[in-house]
């Protein structure tokens, strides 16, 4: 059975990704990319779908954990009877290979180890054929293969089953190399495991230091930024939403979904995290990425791409996994990518905006694109949309989705004005105008004094957090502060914020049985607004209630069970990463923080 979600270690080379449980097992990893096939897949089911153990042979415990100071270097410490051991996990960065590192060191006495590389491809589907050449391992099945270099032997009696057992003294080291190629691809030459390690941990030190946040929660900014660096497919430039699939949102429920592709919904918040951070370079290619994967019919957009910009990303039910804690169905692929999101068109203009506002130089197709999904915009911001939240219901006149409708809209006014580009402002404010009446007419509730899910509805959703942060209306205006209000008062579990309103009634809007965490990101999203609104003190406060649910390596996962005190969802998940930057640059800075400074670049 898998560990409690909090109980797992990130580590990621920019390509794929691992996570590894206080116990020393690799119970996940997807090679060679972060949406591949995965070759450990414990995490979603038992030890026979894939495995790889490393801790004392005897009764044990781990004793303590932690990533090297600013680095993405694992160090997990064990104590037996006999002594004690560290274990130091890693996956370098590294352009021509892709691999896993993992070294046992003696620390005090003469500990027995154990490791076992149970490794099974296609999600714990395929049983490799296993050759042993000396102290090195050959694991091939179809186009996939593995090499397992060691310091030691196993013994493969039990050919599906790989066993190693050997004792580590004090001053001792013993090191142990995955690495992936293609089946028909020559033996890789072993590489040299300490200068890798020490290598990986210089680029992630460097990368850190490069972090212009100085404030208070320093930490939890840079290792929020290295979560998000390492969740970034290179070179492409596109960022995952999370390392997993179908972590699920509630225990037992069937809300898992495949997390490991590029949202849009997450494109201008991901720029602003990088450049108010100092990382330019990486704002830039996250920019380009994005032109390139929007590129072409703008009817044909989609809310969600592949690493590298694929459209395809066909949803399928992995039914011999069991699912994490009896989670199921177990899915990869996500069929939302075919839905119609209205918002992604104004998370697209705002993205291209905001990386001229901040003075990265203009790439020359960008214009020409937001130009034609100004067009297409012009005839269809009327039609309903499946939301933000990816809604399987039946399509709405979701509120959020009109707001960045008319944020689309703004923003391309905002080029015109203030970067002297061609195009017809005048028309557009029309348009903008015409949007805006529709969303305060329609959208809002003035009994409730809030804004609602979708037009004639009482429902409310953390969504609508994000009209005063894009410039739709002030945080101080009655209309947002009403909404803020409404949301703490409703949407609020244990000070921390759901999506949107959730009961046996609304199951007809996402066409799912009601239940799961409460949303992290949102949390955050409601800090930056009272801080906006001059209530810093107790944003603040909400702020700080989100760092303790942090587990012990500063990593978020998607949502929180409020009853049962454990975080929910895929992990590490990137918009709680982003967020919780946002929000730290938001307190440091007061009014003039980066959702302040998003709003003010509206249009005039």
């Amino acid at each position: 059975m898998a560990l409690p979600i909090e109980d797992y270690a990130f580590l990621g080379d920019m390509k794929t990704s691992a996570l590894i449980g206080s116990n020393g097992d690799v119970d996940w990893l997807c090679l060679p990319r972060f949406d591949s096939g995965a070759c450990f897949a414990a995490l979603l089911g038992d030890a026979g779908n894939g495995r790889w153990s490393m801790a004392p042979a005897g009764e044990h415990r781990m004793s303590a954990r932690r990533y090297r100071p600013d680095s993405l270097v694992l160090e997990t410490e064990f104590r037996s009877e006999d002594g004690v051991v560290r274990v130091v996990d890693c996956m370098p960065v590294d352009a021509h290979r892709t691999c896993l590192i993992r070294r046992v060191e003696g620390v005090k006495g003469r500990v027995r180890m154990r490791s076992e590389a149970l490794m099974r491809f296609d999600y714990g589907s395929i049983v490799p054929w296993v050759r042993k050449e000396g102290r090195r391992l050959h694991l091939v099945a179809g186009p996939d293969s593995c090499y397992l270099d060691s310091d030691v032997e196993f013994d493969v009696g039990a050919t599906d089953s790989p066993v190693a057992e050997f004792t580590v003294a004090a001053g001792e080291s013993t090191d142990f190399v995955l690495i992936w190629t293609p089946a028909r691809a020559a033996a890789p030459e072993p590489v040299d495991a300490d200068a890798l390690i020490e290598r990986t941990d210089g680029f992630w030190r460097k990368w850190a230091s490069e972090c212009t946040y100085e404030g208070e929660y320093r930490d939890a900014v840079v290792r929020s930024l290295i979560t998000l660096k390492a969740l970034t497919h290179s070179p492409g430039g596109g960022i995952v939403a999370a390392a997993t699939t179908s972590l699920p949102e509630q225990l037992g429920g069937v809300r898992n979904w495949d997390y490991r592709y590029c949202w849009l919904r997450d494109a201008t918040l991901t720029l602003l995290t990088l450049l108010e951070s100092g990382y330019t370079q990486a704002a830039v290619e996250w920019r380009e990425w994005l032109l390139r994967a929007v590129a072409g019919e703008p009817a044909q957009m989609r809310i969600m791409y592949g690493i590298e910009g694929e459209r395809r990303l066909p949803e399928l039910e992995l039914d011999w996994l069991s699912g994490y804690e009896g989670s199921r169905p177990v899915r990869t692929g996500n069929e939302a990518a075919q839905q119609w999101q209205l918002d992604v068109y104004g998370e697209v203009m705002d993205v291209f905006h905001q990386a001229r506002d901040h003075g990265i130089p203009p790439q020359e197709q960008a214009w020409e694109l937001q130009r034609h999904l100004m067009d297409f915009l012009e005839s269809h911001w009327r039609e309903p949309d499946n939301g933000i939240w990816e809604m399987r219901g039946p399509r709405r006149h979701f509120t959020h989705s009109k707001i960045m409708a008319w944020t689309a809209v703004d923003r391309a006014i905002s080029g015109v004005e203030r970067f002297g580009l061609e195009g017809p402002a005048e028309k557009w404010r029309r348009l903008r105008d015409d949007i805006f009446e529709d969303v305060c007419s329609n959208g809002y509730d003035p009994e409730r004094r809030a804004f609602t899910q979708y037009y004639g509805s009482s429902a409310l959703d953390a969504s609508l957090l994000m009209a005063s942060s894009v410039g739709f209306l002030p945080a101080t205006d009655e209309r947002m502060r009403g909404t803020v209000d409404a949301v703490q008062r409703e949407l609020c579990r244990g000070g921390l914020v759901e999506r949107y309103s959730m009961t046996e009634a609304t199951e007809q809007v996402d066409g799912l049985p009601p239940g799961e965490g409460v949303f992290l990101p949102c949390t955050f999203w409601l800090v930056d607004n009272l801080v906006m609104q001059g209530r810093v003190d107790e944003g603040r406060g909400i702020f700080e209630h989100l760092l303790s649910l942090r587990n012990d390596l500063g990593l978020l996962a998607e949502e929180y069970d409020t009853d049962a005190g454990r975080l929910l969802g895929n992990f590490p998940q990137a918009l709680s990463h982003i967020a919780l930057v946002n929000s730290a640059f938001e307190l440091e800075r007061g009014r003039n923080g980066p959702a302040q400074r998003r709003a003010n670049s509206r249009g005039g």
